[in-house]
């Protein structure tokens, strides 16, 4: 295919001196070929999209005029230092040293505006009067907050005064030296080269000078900056999600270049917070627990470090550093005696516990701080304590640390906003934020107007869909429903068994029956199961992974011969610990399919989406499309083509040593494209790209993820190759872009190389984002935008190939769309013909009986890296740490490897 070979760029050779001559110890190196090695971009738009019924949509996208163009941005680099020459360290502290410098030095800056990152960067329009310039300033009180009350628990005879009394200058008075150095200059005619779609370094980051403005905007009035989005304190936005933590609701801003121009994005975002107040009622909250002497203060010692707190009387802030070892009753220190001296003339100490000193000493009432450990705000050799009841946490504090499943679904509950509570809050902060107001934008000449933008929106018609008996109908409203229809293609189950590890409160006897029941209305034949296993009361208490061992055993011992599926009772609640081990030792030990439940309600409903789950594991359909059986799918039906969707999925926040999952699904029986398998594979920790798609361990034998997906689609296709490979790939950002395009597509390509050197397939490589910030509303009604909306025109990229999908219907909340970006297209989709089939693949997700947001690929990507990331968390990590036939680098930490499944199921729908 001679796009993949392309000339090199030719450059005359001729003009060079001779190579110097190679030493005759040299061994040479086998250079690689770097002629054909091109690099890819991401391909620009053909054209737009015209089915569909045209409606007029509003989106969250406020237009933005600029007026000056001919100036130039100056971009310097910032340096922050103590007198003595230690670099700044501290978060917060930068912006309110610039702000120094601003106010002090006005004249020696020609009286210019900043715009300060907060870090190193900070942005004038036009020059300063020198490239490089050094300020010295002062600033009074380095804590954060200003100090009111002038007797502080730890002034002059504290706890610990001594040091104090060395450091109070230096504490409450801090000079820092700046240095401001030119770095670069930026046109401002960048900002109108972006929206002419001529993206250059420049034009990134003319942009992100006026996002750094909006950001100074708010940290001027006292917001949480995180990212792009700020988070006002005020009690009006915070919603107590559990454990402690607060949703704190705030505002995304960008300025993004589109079609239509330069426009500001602004959206409600939610971050966490820890709950402001009394340290111990955080505490209690955090642990759940009764009362203050019941916690558990290694737990606490965790989750306050760091942690910024206010201590009454004083008003003073510190950052907590630990816990005293003592209670506070019973925790010493040495206290100067004023009056009396010993015989070398100093200061006599007495020792004194902390308790006594802020009862008897500062008259301080304590009411239950005696019995419990003191906060510690000092250097770990110089500790200052601190009666936790003095102790309150401060506003806006980030909570970082993962989610419970409990707190997660408050937190989505809680933020949830309809359409239009959410444009009217939107209104109110365009009109509030006031950044006519702002001086640097005023210099710019930016203005931002206060409508929604209006965009042309057309709403593709739902696919066809075809159920058992040769059955068609169309999906109203993005929803259908299987009552009185038979599943198109349904199993049979006939060596089967329960197994419950469940409260006896639920009769598993009831549940088979119900599900026999169940499964014939929709076509399904299930013989009655060969046994009852019920867990023995004795097993309870063991761990997971034993109780799963145990019950094989038992298993083992009744059943003929290995079972064709298990229905698993577990405990009843979300995410119980047996999921994981149990799933393993299914899949990957015994190659048996199983489905999980945790019946809490259970009737025929649910019994009907559980039979779908396992109808589609165990090989059988629930629907289609109609036209995957005529095969009319424009540009698929007529060239063997496989359908790809990648997914990496990482710890969570805090967890920076779990492998990163990587998921891969293929299609398979071409001309089908709702039947998937998934191959899955872990990575190193937090890496984004998907390293295991080409993986040759010798010159014969590649162990990658593409081979495996490729050789099922062959033989389960009729032995044909794919001609056209279309990937669809999840959760990466617009930066990365060129990594998929041209690290992990050369990957697939030096795949598909190996299999056959002779073999050029065509390839379509799509990135869908949901985390973005763009919404849509209706204009005129209260409701969601309708399922099947698309929008490829206004808030687009001004010249590259992307367009917005919603093929849902939204019911609770504001609808997000999926932004789908087109980076290749080799095949030669019209605009159409590709909008359609991301809409159509929204409609063969099995699990469900709606259209889904975003491509069943992807959705089945994340079920399969999730199911399997299962499997890690009970590992013992020695047997786990060979590197699967791969070679680690010297150095690398070796990541622990996934177990393989068994064949008979592999290539199945497992993670349905």
């Amino acid at each position: 295919m001679d796009s993949f070979e392309q000339e090199g760029n030719g450059a005359a050779l001729e003009s060079l001196p001779p190579p110097p001559p190679v030493p005759p110890d040299v061994v040479p190196i086998k250079a690689e070929s770097d002629a054909k090695k091109i690099v890819r971009h991401p391909m620009a738009r053909r054209g737009v999209g015209t089915k569909g019924q045209k409606v007029t949509i509003l989106t969250n996208h406020f237009k933005v005029s600029v007026g000056s163009t001919d100036g130039h941005f100056y971009h310097y680099s910032v340096s922050l230092s103590y007198e003595d020459g230690r670099p700044v360290d501290g978060k917060g502290v930068g912006r309110k040293v610039i702000d120094r410098v601003h106010e002090t030095y006005k004249n020696d800056l020609d009286g210019k505006n900043f715009a300060y990152d907060g870090e190193k960067s900070l942005f004038t329009i036009g020059p300063l009067p020198n490239n490089k310039l050094e300020f010295t300033v002062v600033l009074e009180d380095v804590a954060p907050t200003r100090n009111n009350g002038n007797a502080s628990p730890d002034g002059q005879d504290s706890p610990n005064g001594r040091e104090r009394k060395r450091l109070r200058r230096p504490y409450h008075s801090k000079t820092f030296k700046v240095e401001i150095s030119y770095a670069a200059k930026i046109p401002m005619q960048a900002i109108q080269n972006a929206l002419r779609g001529q993206e250059s370094e420049n034009s990134q980051e003319a942009l992100r000078v006026l996002d750094i403005i909006l950001r100074q905007h708010a940290a001027k009035q006292g917001c949480l900056l995180v990212r792009q989005s700020f988070f006002q304190d005020n009690q009006n936005n915070f919603t107590d999600i559990g454990g402690g933590v607060l949703g704190c609701r705030g505002f995304h801003s960008s300025f993004r270049a589109t079609q239509g121009g330069l426009s500001l994005n602004i959206d409600v975002s939610t971050t966490m917070i820890i709950q402001p107040g009394p340290v111990v009622d955080f505490l209690l909250a955090n642990q759940n627990a009764r009362d203050p002497y019941s916690l558990d203060w290694n737990k606490a010692k965790r989750v306050l470090k760091n942690l910024r707190i206010k201590v009454s009387p004083s008003n003073q802030e510190y950052k907590i550093t630990g816990l005293s070892e003592q209670l506070c009753k019973d925790q010493l220190f040495s206290m100067k005696q004023k009056n009396t001296k010993n015989e070398n003339g100093e200061a006599e100490t007495l020792e004194i516990t902390i308790y006594d000193y802020f009862v008897n000493h500062r008259n301080i009432q304590l009411r239950y701080s005696a019995d419990l450990p003191c906060i510690n705000v000092g250097k770990p050799k110089r500790p200052t304590y601190i009666p936790i009841e003095l102790c309150s946490l401060v506003s806006l504090q980030r909570y970082t640390k993962a989610l419970s499943t409990f707190q997660r679904a408050s937190l989505v509950e809680k933020s949830r906003q309809k359409p239009q509570e959410r444009m009217n809050v939107l209104s109110n902060v365009l009109r509030t934020s006031n950044y006519g107001a702002e001086p640097m934008l005023k210099s710019c000449g930016v203005n931002i107007n206060s409508n929604f933008t209006q965009v042309d929106g057309r709403i593709l018609p739902a696919p066809r869909l075809r159920v058992g008996n040769g059955e068609d109908f169309f999906p109203r409203n993005g929803r259908w429903n299987f009552n009185n229809k038979k599943l198109v293609e349904p199993s049979r189950i006939e060596r089967w068994a329960v197994v419950n590890f469940s409260a006896p409160r639920c009769d598993p006897n009831n549940i088979a029956r119900d599900l026999i029941r169940c499964g014939e209305m929709k076509g399904i034949r299930i013989d009655p199961p060969f046994d009852i296993f019920n867990e023995m009361n004795q097993n309870r208490r063991l761990s997971p992974v034993v109780r799963v061992e145990k019950m094989f055993e038992q298993i083992q011992s009744k059943l003929p011969g290995a079972p064709q599926f298990l229905l698993c009772l577990l405990p009843d609640r979300k995410n119980s610990d047996l999921y994981g081990p149990w799933k393993r030792k299914n899949l990957s030990e015994y190659g048996i399919v199983t489905q999980c439940m945790a019946p809490a309600r259970v009737n025929d409903q649910y019994l009907t989406n559980l039979l779908l789950k396992i109808n589609a594991k165990l090989g059988g359909l629930n629907s289609m499309l109609t036209i995957e059986q005529t095969p009319s799918i424009p540009m698929i039906s007529k060239v063997p083509t496989i359908i790809l969707g990648m997914d990496v999925s990482h710890g969570s926040p805090g967890q920076s040593d779990v492998p990163s999952i990587a998921a891969v699904v293929s299609s398979r029986q071409w001309p089908l494209i709702s039947r998937y398998r998934a191959s899955v594979r872990t990575q190193s920790p937090k890496l984004e790209m998907v390293d295991s798609l080409f993986k040759p361990v010798s010159d014969k034998v590649d162990e990658g993820i593409m081979r495996e997906a490729l050789l099922d689609f062959y033989t389960s296709s009729g032995k044909r190759k794919p001609d056209q490979i279309i990937i669809f790939r999840d959760g990466v950002s617009e930066s990365q872009f060129n990594q998929v395009l041209n690290k992990e597509l050369d990957q697939v390509i030096e795949a598909c190389k190996f299999l056959d050197e002779n073999w050029n397939p065509k390839f379509v490589v799509i990135v869908a984002q949901k985390n973005h910030h763009t919404k849509f509303f209706q204009q005129g009604s209260p409701d969601n935008v309708l399922p099947g909306t698309v929008i490829d025109n206004k808030v687009c990229h001004p010249k590259n190939n992307d367009f917005y999908l919603c093929a849902h219907a939204g019911m609770i909340g504001t609808t997000r769309p999926t932004h789908y970006h087109v980076l290749l297209d080799q095949v030669g989709f019209s605009a159409d013909d590709l909008q359609e089939l991301v809409h159509s693949l929204s409609y063969v997700y099995q699990r469900s009986t709606t259209a889904i947001s975003v491509v069943a690929p992807i959705c089945y990507a994340h079920l399969a890296a999730s199911q399997l990331g299962q499997f890690m968390k009970f590992e013992d990590a020695s047997e786990t740490s060979s590197s699967h036939g791969g070679v680690t680098a010297p150095g690398a930490i070796s990541v622990p490897q996934l177990p393989r499944l068994k064949d008979n199921v592999s290539s199945s729908m497992f993670f349905c």
